[in-house]
């Protein structure tokens, strides 16, 4: 039993720690990779995309889209990839504290702030039957 649980916390460490790169998404896809042209192979290992790539290049550059939005079938086959970026967005805000005196026990307001992640669209692809139409870095928040 106690081996059981070892070998499944081993697991569950190694694959937690696997993260998608360049690397490992080209080997995925290494015989789509090898049919890409030469400036399409140069792009990807470099993590760029251009217009006029396939479907598979794009992923082997930039890797999983956050988000997949078909387009209007009245267009053809269209589809946008959105990937995500995050940002800390700081709230300031008044909070209590308690504070014992020698007259006893008050509150006092202190101003305090807090960060919380919020989520972004960084980039959009558009594809025309499945290659690259047209693609956007947008600008995060404060940029």
């Amino acid at each position: 039993m106690r081996t059981c649980l070892w070998l499944l916390f081993a697991s569950l460490s190694l694959t937690s720690c696997a993260t998608s790169t360049i690397r490992s998404r080209k080997q995925e896809r290494l015989t789509a990779y090898h049919a890409l042209s030469p400036e399409h192979r140069l792009a990807v290992d470099t993590g760029q995309i251009e217009v006029g790539m396939p479907m598979d290049a794009v992923y082997m550059a930039w890797g999983k889209p956050s988000q997949i939005v078909p387009g209007d079938p009245s267009q053809g086959v269209t589809v946008t990839w959105l990937y995500r970026g995050t940002y800390p967005e700081e709230q300031s805000f008044w909070s209590d504290y308690d504070r014992w005196h020698d007259s006893g026990y008050y509150t006092a307001p202190y101003a305090t702030h807090e960060s919380h992640p919020r989520s972004y669209v960084r980039a959009e692809v558009r594809f025309a039957g499945r290659v690259v139409k047209e693609w956007h870095s947008l600008p995060g928040p404060g940029d």
